[in-house]
């Protein structure tokens, strides 16, 4: 942490930690500051989505909707053609999601069941339920954590996931239960 350049405070050393690192302190108070790291997070996203990421093998496309602002990172998959992930932008923080899943109307209990208990050992990400109903991987970072390490993260996070996951959860969603008395 770093404060009128002086020494680290002796509960942010820890052992553990093999450097210390600068802890960016905005001053809610003070909007230039805010504006400025605003500008800073827009730029590395832009920045390292579309001038490194968008030429990986993997990566279909990435685009940018200037009016949200938002992000859009479409990926190839195995266990599903493409998955999209939406990067938005807010003033502290850059939320994301990926579309995991249309509502099946089927085995909800089991599925959400199931997704929860992902939940559990997910980091990065979690399985959640939009508005519309439907199922979502979603995810959030502090700007001051922000970093072209991070966006690999969470974009590797993602398409683990969705790879780990898809076949078997579209599998369970969409099962035909047999309510037949035989």
């Amino acid at each position: 942490m770093e404060h009128d350049r002086g020494p680290l405070a002796a509960n942010l050393c820890r052992r553990w930690c093999l450097r210390a690192s600068v802890l960016s302190l905005v001053d809610d108070n003070d909007p230039r500051a805010l504006a400025e790291q605003l500008t800073r997070a827009h730029e590395l996203i832009r920045t390292h989505l579309e001038e490194v990421v968008a030429h990986q093998p993997q990566i279909q496309t990435v685009e940018y909707d200037a009016e949200i602002p938002r992000w859009y990172v479409r990926f190839g998959c195995d266990s599903r053609d493409a998955a999209t992930i939406y990067f938005d932008l807010h003033q502290r923080s850059l939320h994301y999601e990926l579309y995991f899943l249309p509502d099946s109307g089927r085995n909800q209990l089991e599925l959400y069941h199931f997704l929860l208990s992902r939940n559990h050992n997910l980091y990065g990400a979690s399985f959640s339920l939009g508005p519309d109903g439907d199922t979502y991987l979603t995810g959030r970072i502090a700007l001051e954590h922000l970093s072209a390490r991070e966006l690999d993260r969470i974009i590797g996070v993602l398409y683990e996931i969705t790879e780990q996951w898809f076949s078997l959860i579209v599998q369970m969603a969409y099962r035909l239960v047999d309510n037949s008395d035989s």
